[in-house]
């Protein structure tokens, strides 16, 4: 009797889930992001998330080395967070925020921002985009202070 009585509860307390009202929300409410920032979710495309012009990306794959650059070191690097803008890369090999750029392995290279960083080393979305690189690709680059 005991039996009947907790399968006879569980079966009544399943049955009401299907009652419970869903979130009334749009589905496009959850894709709303404030003035200026993109919009990061499912479905979302590179180029979509990120914010910088092609001009901008152009401009810094064609910066030249400069005089006095110097070598930060190697790094294998990930893809950073798409909410953050720019071109930069955040390492541990960056000990002040600064001018630099990365050059990868093929010799593709980009102007950033270096930040410093612990951890593991992460490139932003604009500069995986500015050097041609998969954003699933885990790319070993050598970083270059300014």
């Amino acid at each position: 009797m005991r039996m009947n009585m907790i399968l006879m509860s569980v079966a009544l307390g399943l049955a009401g889930c299907g009652t419970m009202k869903q979130n009334d929300a749009p589905e496009s409410a959850a894709s709303v992001a404030p003035p200026g920032r993109p919009v990061i979710g499912a479905g979302a495309s590179a180029a979509a998330l990120d914010q910088t012009t092609a001009a901008e990306r152009a401009a810094a794959a064609a910066a030249k080395p400069t005089g006095g650059e110097r070598a930060l070191g190697a790094a294998v690097v990930a893809l950073g967070s798409p909410a953050e803008q720019g071109l930069w890369v955040k390492s541990p090999l960056v000990v002040a925020p600064g001018k630099g750029r990365v050059v990868t392995e093929s010799g593709a290279s980009v102007a950033v921002d270096l930040l410093p960083g612990s951890g593991a080393a992460s490139l932003s979305l604009a500069a995986f985009r500015a050097l041609g690189l998969g954003l699933t690709d885990l790319p070993e680059v050598t970083i270059f202070a300014q």
